[in-house]
């Protein structure tokens, strides 16, 4: 199973529910997430912190998250899945 990063428009629909004091479970289920993702965001927001500092660390682990699977060396003929 692939991991799909959160967008920034997530972010943003998360933070706005955390104002409104939405609980987190409900967030997951209207966003389709992970309980999990959400509440780490929940609890980083819990310590003072913001939105954009979120991101802004989130980006920099992004940027470190390297594929270990060199693509070049794969190819698949397209005629042989038929």
């Amino acid at each position: 199973m692939a991991y799909t990063h959160l967008t920034t428009k997530e972010l943003t629909w998360i933070e706005n529910y955390y104002e409104i004091i939405e609980k987190a479970y409900i967030v997951a289920k209207k966003l389709r997430r992970s309980a999990q993702t959400i509440y780490n965001v929940y609890h980083y927001l819990d310590d003072g912190r913001t939105i954009i500092n979120y991101y802004e660390r989130y980006k920099a682990n992004k940027s470190k998250c390297v594929t270990k699977f060199n693509h070049s060396s794969y190819s698949v003929e397209i005629s042989n899945l038929n």
